[in-house]
């Protein structure tokens, strides 16, 4: 498509769409239109409860919720026979108890159930291995845990795309790199692929043998295969976004990753769909149209293709976000479904494991502490401090592990669930002081999503940071029970397995020594709420930056 002409067609078809308006074209030659609904970043959310969106004025509203997110892609349907649901990744992984507590069949049942055509994949799919990852495309029972009293588990019968997740003794993606859709003869291609940082960020043992590439070049290099079988319509499907300004509809300007890949990929290329960053925006880059639609199912994209029958190509792309409102009929078959997993999963996710005096939060301070975590890094310390659990004088928590809030009063094991869904066992090790220090500058060499990772530490344990300090000098005065870090002296530190293994790129925690595996850190947490219930939230001051 001559770029000066879709730049145009873009720009009309996003502004006629906005004001609800019917794209005019120019071009000449019957038109055929094409209506993609794209998700992202879903993490299985699959009950309304607690979901709200903030509108740009600031004002919270509820929204998502699978039985109305079901009934909202329904009614989108109508409005065209030739639609798609399609959905940038992270479907999965880091899920509610509902879903979670069955290796997350019920997310993929969901999407089923709405008519998912192709989803690519995202870092939390690889939460529990590739292994795992496929058997949830292909079908069958848990390794482990098996069917339980359910049917046999089918698979997904949508597409997991996975172009630039690559094999290396076979050199071939584990999955599909792109999916194939025709419509009235003409072909749409779907590329779907992850960020090429997600071993940075996922558990290494789950990946191993797998070779994660280039986001672009992965593009690039299949556009010609593509246009080789008569392809021109090319929609990419990316794990990787933005940090946008303006409102969920808008897009003044765009930072971060996916920039630089829309930049350099292909202009053959017509459509970016991403996620990742749990961003809501509308952009167009490069000439091309760029979404996302926030995270948890509270948006969908609603998307319009206008393909020209003559050169099979597209002609122009109007997007537009819709919220997810809980002011529709919920979706009965959704309803079911999640009932039917909830008269298994509620005796377990409503049994009260403790109280809170006071909201526990994960709000970051200045220096990145947050009093969740402290609270989080205390109960693995309090789990793995005696001799014969470990003998740990320290913990650390990752950040991005502390997944959801916790209110005041009664705190249920499922609320807890949702704070820590991620089933690692806890990791106690030797460390020098040297390497608690290189530890802890990792965390200024970590920006996968344009910020810091600050470690929550447990009580004892004290550090000052400066951004402004050179790399590998930011931090100083590091203290245990108020005596200074000894570079040379060894410290039993105590982590989740997910960090025990480098993740988050804290590549040093890989060379602890003396390693003593725990329980896992929900029990941690569990066990903690009920030796010293009722908590009040950890004063903060532990990091000062």
């Amino acid at each position: 498509m001559n770029r000066i002409v879709k730049i145009l067609g873009v720009a009309l078809c996003s502004l006629l769409l906005t004001l609800g308006l019917t794209p005019v074209l120019v071009a000449q030659g019957e038109p055929l239109s094409v209506q993609l609904i794209a998700l992202n970043d879903f993490h299985g959310n699959l009950e309304p409860a607690n979901l709200t969106f903030t509108m740009p004025d600031g004002q919270r509203i509820p929204a998502g919720g699978a039985e109305y997110l079901a009934t909202h892609i329904r009614q989108l349907r109508q409005k065209n026979p030739r639609t798609l649901l399609v959905s940038a990744g992270d479907a999965i992984g880091a899920t509610p108890l509902l879903s979670a507590l069955f290796h997350d069949e019920p997310t993929i049942q969901a999407l089923d159930a709405m008519q998912m055509a192709v989803n690519a994949v995202g870092n939390h799919e690889f939460d529990q291995g590739y292994v795992e990852l496929l058997r949830l495309q292909k079908g069958g029972c848990h390794p482990q845990d098996g069917c339980g009293q359910r049917p046999r588990f089918g698979g997904a019968k949508f597409q997991y795309l996975a172009a630039n997740v690559i094999d290396e003794k076979s050199g071939q993606p584990i999955l599909p790199p792109y999916k194939i859709y025709t419509f009235d003869g003409v072909k749409i291609a779907f590329i779907g692929m992850t960020l090429a940082d997600t071993p940075k960020i996922v558990s290494p043992k789950g990946i191993v043998g797998l070779r994660f590439q280039n986001e672009a070049d992965t593009v690039n290099a299949l556009v010609p295969e593509l246009k080789k079988q008569g392809i021109k319509a090319i929609v990419v499907l990316v794990h990787e976004g933005g940090l946008p300004t303006g409102g969920y509809n808008e897009c003044p300007q765009l930072s971060g990753a996916i920039v630089d890949i829309v930049k350099r990929t292909d202009p053959e290329v017509d459509l970016f769909i991403t996620g990742h960053t749990h961003q809501a925006y509308n952009c167009v880059l490069d000439g091309r149209v760029v979404t996302s639609a926030a995270s948890f199912g509270r948006l969908v994209t609603e998307i319009h293709l206008t393909l020209d029958r003559r050169t099979r190509d597209v002609r122009a792309v109007a997007a537009n976000n819709r919220i997810v409102t809980q002011d529709v009929p919920k979706d009965r078959a959704l309803t079911r479904l999640i009932n039917q997993y909830k008269a298994l999963a509620d005796p377990l996710a409503n049994r009260v494991i403790g109280q809170l005096t006071a909201d526990l939060l994960r709000t970051a301070s200045a220096s990145g502490e947050m009093p969740l975590g402290n609270l989080i890094a205390d109960a693995q310390l309090a789990a793995t401090q005696a001799p014969d659990q470990g003998g740990a004088v320290v913990a650390f928590m990752n950040p991005g592990g502390i997944r959801a809030e916790l209110s005041a009063g009664n705190v249920t094991y499922g609320q807890a669930f949702a704070v820590q869904p991620f089933g690692n066992n806890l990791v106690t090790m030797t460390l020098t002081g040297a390497q608690i220090k290189d530890l802890l500058e990792q965390q200024f060499d970590n920006p996968v999503v344009g910020q810091n990772r600050i470690l929550q530490v447990s009580q004892g344990f004290a550090y000052r940071w400066s951004a402004a300090a050179p790399a590998g000098q930011r931090v100083q005065s590091i203290t245990l029970n108020g005596q200074p870090l000894v570079p040379t002296q060894t410290y039993r530190v105590t982590v989740n397995s997910f960090l025990a293994d480098g993740g988050d790129n804290f590549t040093v925690l890989r060379q602890g020594q003396d390693r003593r595996g725990g329980v896992v850190d929900l029990v941690a947490l569990e066990a903690y709420f009920r030796s010293r219930s009722p908590l009040a939230p950890p004063r903060l001051g532990r990091i000062t930056n």
